[in-house]
């Protein structure tokens, strides 16, 4: 049975940034990139919000730069997926691709979180080239145009009071006569005039052939349609962290989103540290993953010198 100090499960910017401080401190950590090798960013176009990169730079590519430089630093990068893991005793347990068991000292936990998507097949063939899951990435580029954005939640509204200020109109598609948000948060929209909410509606279709277009809009009370010209369409309904296959072990809160010690990366087990979108429901930026991904390799790089040096 193979054995190692340190495994990473998940890429992206915390997986890839940790195996970067794991590596220069000499853990040697192995990494599984996971059914998504990269993360979100894979199907993120233009990144213009990431340090470092001043005429900004796609999101593929800068998952290629972190894969190349924690390569460098002589992570063990693997492309395949963990299926199985057992927390129960050290050292733990993690099956790979139902095919064979690395026994690890430590585990770091990147492996994100996904957006829910509505399920329309414009939103699949439009994503990156109009539809986004993230306002806060991709606004910017829809500066002095219109958009929708479909949501109820306060994260819907957060981002739509954000639009409010980069857009000349947000279309706002709630499904039932009311929103979910907070009072606080609802007054606000309400009170931002450029935000045109449409009450009980769908979004029937996004419009457009190589970028999105316009959005049909059904009422689902008057079951009248309207098709509305838009430039950027926002889905808001949520993201749902990956990691159904922890539980049982590692403790999370209601939505699934692992709980870490405050101050640090450290889950309820000894050993195992949490990092990213997976723990993070607040910010869920890439910046703030890859600093969480250095804080979970130093976590785990002091964890496994106290315990086996």
């Amino acid at each position: 049975m193979e054995k190692t100090h340190l495994l990473i499960i998940g890429s992206g910017p915390a997986g890839y940034t940790a195996a970067i401080y794991a590596s220069r401190a000499g853990i040697k950590p192995i990494l599984y990139q996971g059914i998504q090798p990269g993360g979100q960013l894979t199907i993120t176009t233009e990144v213009e919000n990431y340090p470092g990169y001043p005429e900004g730079i796609q999101g593929p590519e800068m998952m290629i730069h972190f894969e190349k430089q924690a390569a460098r630093m002589g992570a063990d990068i693997r492309y395949g997926m963990v299926t199985k893991v057992d927390f129960s005793k050290q050292p733990y347990a993690i099956e790979i691709d139902e095919e064979h068991t690395i026994e690890a000292d430590a585990v770091i936990i990147s492996t994100g979180a996904s957006a829910k998507w509505l399920g329309l097949e414009s939103e699949e063939r439009l994503n990156g080239f109009g539809v986004s899951a993230c306002a806060v990435c991709d606004g910017f580029f829809f500066k002095g145009k219109e958009v929708a954005i479909v949501g109820a939640g306060d994260t819907a509204a957060e981002e739509a009071l954000y639009l409010s200020k980069l857009c000349t109109t947000v279309h706002m598609i709630v499904r039932s006569a009311t929103m979910r948000a907070s009072k606080v948060m609802q007054d606000r929209v309400l009170k931002t005039e450029n935000i045109k909410i449409y009450w009980n509606s769908n979004t029937d279709e996004i419009l457009g052939e190589n970028k999105v277009s316009g959005v049909r809009i059904h009422n689902t009370q008057t079951n009248e349609k309207t098709e509305v010209p838009i430039s950027g369409f926002f889905v808001a309904i949520g993201h749902k962290p990956n990691s159904d296959l922890f539980k049982g072990f590692i403790d999370m809160d209601e939505a699934g989103y692992i709980k870490t010690i405050p101050g640090s990366t450290k889950t309820n087990i000894e050993g195992v540290f949490a990092a990213g979108d997976v723990q993070d429901k607040i910010y869920r930026q890439a910046v703030t993953s890859a600093g969480s991904g250095c804080m979970a390799a130093l976590d785990a790089e002091r964890y496994l010198s106290e315990k086996f040096s």
